[in-house]
């Protein structure tokens, strides 16, 4: 057990490391933080990371030996962890391993009844299926019992109808979603990416030249005016409202297009004699009208906000450039021409439960905002993108 457990230790430290690797030229370049700070948390969110592999790994050699139930029980422990990972300590759900499958929409289907968790199940299984065949046929026993040709074939044969049932069920799907798309009422959104550099965002003296470059962009839809056009996370790169000329700049600029506009920006309140920061996105018109702002609820630790702050109030001369934001609420939408929209923020796309909720709170659309200029050329936006492919397929 203790040889399983540091084997799937060692297989999961090593994957996370190799995963989200990027975390040290995001803290770094844009946290401030010092080099090895930087790679000490990576190498401490890897390490507890890696636990939930070596308790799987140890789990499965100590009490799952079972050949007739082998299949089925790695796959459903495997999907239980998963859970608890996404929940545990603010939860941190990157990259569970159903979202290898974001580009199969056949499959990813299912996860609107079961969520990511039932398709991570069917790739576990079909892997424990593979496993199971190849003891058999090699002869190789498992806890010392023999996997037989009967236990290959049951194991192979309840992948198969699985499979085929997941398959079914999202073609199915995807001809019933065509279907009410015909019928449905129909919206125009543009979305407008003026791709400035993280290094020049918060410069002031790129300000000017951020907010014409995206009023720009939002003219070129003339001719086929949207009903909303979304700028990203903090593409106002000044407090919007607060700071009135860069205010009059952008509303000024926007009035000559009859859309409404999501625009990303950063917002403080002044409450009880302190300052409280939001990450937020704002819902206006092109007179500059307000319809709402939404604040981010599930902020980014150590991007966002420092985790333990109260108990360890070193860390913040450590990583004195990290943000100090409040969380918003949870669930929050909007309310725009007859509908509920609702939003999420960057990194909030990767917790199932905020776009659901916003959905119980009767959200038509949602729309996701983010600024993945942080991550720079790495696999990072890429990784982030194929959580965005299962929240829209979880909420139809």
């Amino acid at each position: 057990m203790k040889e399983s457990f540091f084997l799937g230790f060692l297989a999961g430290i090593t994957h996370y490391l190799t995963l989200v690797y990027w975390l040290i030229h995001t803290m770094r370049t844009y946290g401030h933080l010092p080099w090895v700070l930087s790679v000490v948390i990576l190498i401490l969110l890897s390490t507890y990371l890696a636990l939930y592999f070596a308790v799987f790994s140890a789990a499965v050699s100590r009490f799952f030996s079972k050949p007739s139930v082998l299949f089925i029980i790695i796959p459903a422990f495997w999907v239980g962890l998963e859970y608890i990972r996404s929940f545990f300590l603010s939860g941190f759900p990157w990259e569970l391993i159903g979202y290898s499958q974001f580009n199969l929409l056949q499959i990813l289907q299912i996860s609107d009844i079961f969520g990511v968790y039932g398709v991570s199940f069917l790739v576990v299984l079909s892997n424990a299926t593979i496993f199971t065949l190849f003891l058999s046929l090699s002869g190789q026993k498992w806890q010392g019992i023999t996997i037989t040709k009967i236990h290959a074939l049951v194991a192979a044969s309840v992948f198969v109808f699985i499979f085929l049932i997941a398959w079914s069920y999202g073609t199915l799907r995807i001809k019933s979603i065509d279907r009410l798309a015909v019928k449905s009422p129909k919206k125009r959104v543009s979305v407008v990416q003026g791709n400035i550099k993280q290094s020049e965002k918060w410069d002031k003296a790129f300000q000017h030249a951020t907010i014409k470059k995206y009023i720009d962009l939002s003219h070129q839809t003339k001719g086929e005016w949207a009903d909303l056009i979304v700028w990203p996370e903090t593409s106002a790169p000044f407090y919007f409202l607060k700071e009135k000329q860069l205010s009059r700049i952008l509303i000024n600029g926007i009035s000559d297009i009859p859309s409404d506009f999501i625009i990303g920006s950063p917002c403080y309140e002044r409450r009880n004699n302190k300052i409280e920061y939001y990450n937020s996105a704002y819902l206006i018109g092109s007179a500059g009208n307000v319809y709402g702002r939404y604040d981010k609820a599930h902020l980014v630790p150590f991007g966002e906000y420092i985790p333990l702050k109260r108990w360890l109030p070193f860390l913040g001369k450590i990583v004195e450039h990290v943000g100090d934001f409040k969380p918003g609420k949870k669930g929050n939408t909007l309310q725009w021409n007859n509908h509920q929209l609702g939003f999420l923020i960057c990194y909030e796309i990767i917790f199932p439960d905020l776009s659901r909720a916003m959905v119980k709170n009767q959200a038509a659309l949602l729309v996701n905002i983010t600024n993945d200029a942080w991550y720079g050329r790495t696999s990072a936006p890429y990784q982030h993108f194929s959580k965005a492919v299962f929240r829209a397929v979880e909420n139809p």
